[in-house]
């Protein structure tokens, strides 16, 4: 039996590395898990959107290239609750820590 850990879902199309790595390391510091898939959707909203509808916990990031966005279920594609175009390092974290936070129902990081 292959049991999932609830995660929240990474979604990407040819991401910057450092944006990934800082966004990831923002959802570890949360303490939750995530789950990184490459996607072949080339739009950034479409990502965010099908990764927080494909994640059992409801949030959801879309990195294309340089953008990143976080996607919550139950909100319309494009109505993303926190996006960048090139973003910075600390940004990301933040992004990805708030993420977390939505789920945790934690006031996020500003």
């Amino acid at each position: 039996m292959i049991i999932k850990k609830p995660s929240i879902f990474i979604y990407t199309n040819e991401p910057d590395s450092a944006a990934l790595k800082e966004t990831c390391a923002g959802i570890e510091e949360e303490g939750l898990f995530f789950e990184l898939k490459e996607m072949e959707k080339s739009a950034l909203d479409e990502l965010a959107w099908h990764a927080a509808n494909d994640s059992m916990l409801g949030s959801g990031i879309g990195i294309r290239g340089n953008h990143i966005a976080l996607q919550m279920r139950g909100l319309d594609k494009g109505y993303n609750i926190q996006s960048y175009q090139n973003p910075t390092k600390e940004q990301c974290r933040k992004l990805g820590a708030n993420s977390a936070r939505a789920i945790k129902k934690l006031a996020f990081k500003e």
